[in-house]
């Protein structure tokens, strides 16, 4: 039984003529007579007796009369408070991210997006790679935080920065002190903490390549991720090659740069036609952030 039986039966009730029936709720009139034939079908009882001259109400039509309307008001009435509730509940705007780094980044917008659209809810995500990339295409979030190299395939990517390519020591290192660096004076820097795949993307996979050539296994950390290497570097372990995310520097660090190495395209990625007004608003304040804080 649904809504559009219960319609056509009323109509057809109320003016005991098909045609009318028809006019009033704007369909033809074989559609009525297909509505009342199934709802017939579905109670096991006819509702009309239909002559080529008059429609009358069956017995069973009568009693039926008395619970149609009703089930109508309470269909009406079950979606009216659900629509309510909805518009209750805050709006929920799922974020991705992969890392620490990201996620101190979006610390900075997240404050202003609260202050502008005080009724959606961030719901935060810090999920490694094909699992993030998952997510999105199935809208578990609304946008991710990527690397142009590492966006998905299907997503629509939309670049707020470009990142240097830079050496990153605790302020104790050898290296620290230098203004710039090459990959040849990387060399004699001492150990380099090394993440792979898919936790660094192809081009700062290279910058690392050429960090590590000819550098004996003692000489390497190997890490999962970056959060790993980061904690390796602040402990003076080694140093690490790293994309300068803006807002994603770690206090206390030297950020070095290495100017031989291309700068890493930076945004967000999402779905086509899943611009909503609160994923514009988002990616205008991170664009203003980022023009905001430069580097840091």
């Amino acid at each position: 039984m649904n809504t559009t039986q219960l319609e056509c039966f009323l109509a057809v009730a109320n003016y005991l003529n098909f045609s009318r029936a028809a006019e009033q709720l704007r369909i033809t009139q074989p559609a009525v007579s297909h509505q009342i034939n199934t709802l017939e079908d579905e109670l096991g009882s006819k509702l009309f007796h239909r002559t080529s001259k008059s429609v009358q109400l069956t017995q069973a039509g009568h009693l039926f009369l008395q619970y149609a309307s009703e089930i109508l008001k309470l269909t009406g009435l079950s979606k009216a408070r659900l629509k309510e509730g909805q518009e209750a509940f805050p709006q929920r705007f799922g974020i991705g991210c992969r890392n620490f780094a990201q996620l101190n980044f979006l610390s900075t917008i997240l404050e202003q997006f609260r202050e502008e659209l005080p009724q959606v809810v961030p719901i935060l995500r810090m999920i490694p790679f094909a699992s993030l990339d998952h997510l999105l295409e199935e809208q578990g979030i609304q946008v991710m935080l990527t690397f142009q190299e590492s966006a998905p395939a299907k997503a629509v990517y939309h670049e707020l920065v470009l990142c240097p390519i830079v050496c990153v020591c605790a302020p104790t290192h050898p290296l620290a002190a230098a203004s710039q660096l090459s990959h040849q004076q990387l060399s004699g820097g001492g150990k380099v903490a090394v993440c792979p795949p898919p936790a660094y993307p192809p081009a700062l996979l290279a910058a690392q390549n050429q960090a590590i050539a000819g550098r004996s296994p003692d000489q390497m950390l190997f890490c999962d991720n970056l959060d790993v290497a980061s904690a390796l570097v602040r402990a003076g372990y080694a140093f690490a090659i790293m994309a300068d995310l803006p807002g994603g520097r770690l206090p206390g660090l030297r950020y070095i740069p290495l100017p031989e190495f291309a700068p890493m395209s930076y945004g967000a990625a999402y779905l086509l036609g899943k611009r909503t007004p609160a994923l514009r608003r988002f990616l205008a304040i991170a664009q203003a952030t980022i023009s905001g804080n430069g580097g840091d």
